[in-house]
């Protein structure tokens, strides 16, 4: 059970970890690289403004894993945001979102 949780953890950890790419040029400064959180909340502003150089630079910043998991942890925060605000359920705020009809 325990080889299970520490194959898991592994594939998280390894899933989270910046990853160069080549012609990526360093980060100066010493700065720590973007989390995850980071490079999903740059990568989905980006596409709002269709800023391809941007998109690239974000989608560098982490592995395609953690940031679709960021981007997905994104849509969930922004879905019950919105459903808090406009006093409705994620589920009929996320079909309006989409366009689709309420069930």
């Amino acid at each position: 059970m325990f080889g299970t949780v520490r194959k898991a953890f592994a594939r998280l950890r390894d899933a989270t970890r910046v990853q160069s790419r080549p012609g990526e040029r360093p980060r100066s400064g010493g700065r720590r690289p973007p989390n995850l959180f980071e490079a999903a909340a740059a990568y989905v502003s980006a596409c709002a403004e269709d800023d391809q150089d941007r998109i690239d630079e974000a989608a560098g910043w982490v592995s395609p894993e953690a940031l679709s998991f960021g981007v997905n942890e994104l849509a969930c925060r922004a879905v019950i945001a919105l459903a808090r605000e406009r006093d409705e359920s994620p589920r009929t705020v996320a079909r309006a979102l989409l366009g689709l009809p309420a069930l």
